[in-house]
């Protein structure tokens, strides 16, 4: 019964991390927190695996329909593996009272952001960076998808490294896979269409996930039994969540995101 619990919270997870482009580790990690009572550098590695199995499944779903931005995603996720692996290391320094409190914070300021905020700014200076020493000239991309919408948007490619770095750290610190960090980031900060950031900071998590798991999996921080089972769940859920994505504006997209991370934060600090 336990089995069939896990793999049905791991198609909950995979579906509605990969509709919002989050990975699913900011719902798992409250999960293993609150009801199996894993320690918080346990349900951190655990979850971060599960991540990478729904990155992974989201992935080629959204390989298919051609929205991702691999020459970009590749970029940003070699700018997150330092951070990831600073972060593992980490960890253990969290006891669960200090790891309830900052994780539910984040949650919720990220959530409250998103939500008040639903429709991004045009960029008038795509070589702006909220590091000074760091503006450059903009990059310039186009893409074109499956179904033929062309896609074009500039941004500070530096900028973007630089950030990737602090996703990569608090995707591996706290076990979130660093899509609700980036995903907002790309929509706000780069002016990334929605549907391509979604589905480029999957293929980030993807990459920046499997090394942190890698070096949480060498620390003794992952429940192996537990990460496979809501692992295939996940990739179930992914597959479904991203056809579902297709179909969905950026602004629903958006605020199913914003009003999980309120919710969680909240549960979380009570």
């Amino acid at each position: 019964m336990q089995a069939l619990e896990f793999l049905g919270i791991g198609f909950v997870v995979g579906l509605y991390g990969t509709i919002i482009g989050a990975g699913g580790g900011f719902l798992l990690v409250p999960i293993l927190l609150l009801r199996y009572h894993l320690m918080p550098q346990l349900a951190i590695g655990t979850s971060l695996c599960v991540v990478f199995f729904n990155a992974l499944s989201g992935s080629f779903s959204y390989a298919r329909q051609k929205r991702i931005d691999y020459h970009t995603g590749l970029s940003f996720a070699t700018g997150t593996l330092p951070g990831a692996i600073l972060g593992v290391f980490l960890t253990g320094y969290f006891t669960p009272k200090v790891f309830y409190i900052l994780f539910g914070i984040i949650l919720i300021g990220v959530g409250m952001l998103l939500f008040f905020r639903p429709e991004p700014a045009p960029t008038k200076d795509a070589s702006r960076c909220f590091l000074p020493f760091l503006r450059r000239k903009p990059v310039l991309r186009s893409l074109i998808d499956a179904d033929g919408k062309k896609y074009e948007y500039c941004f500070n490619y530096a900028c973007g490294i630089a950030l990737s770095f602090i996703v990569g750290f608090f995707s591996s610190l706290l076990g979130i896979g660093g899509g609700i960090i980036h995903v907002p980031a790309l929509i706000y900060m780069f002016s990334f269409p929605y549907h391509i950031a979604i589905a480029s900071s999957h293929f980030i998590l993807m990459i920046s996930s499997l090394v942190g798991s890698i070096f949480h999996g060498i620390s003794g921080n992952v429940n192996i039994e537990i990460a496979l089972i809501i692992g295939i769940g996940a990739v179930l859920g992914a597959q479904a969540g991203a056809l579902i994505s297709k179909r969905m504006s950026g602004l629903w997209i958006v605020r199913l995101l914003s009003l999980a991370l309120i919710a969680i934060g909240i549960r979380l600090l009570v």
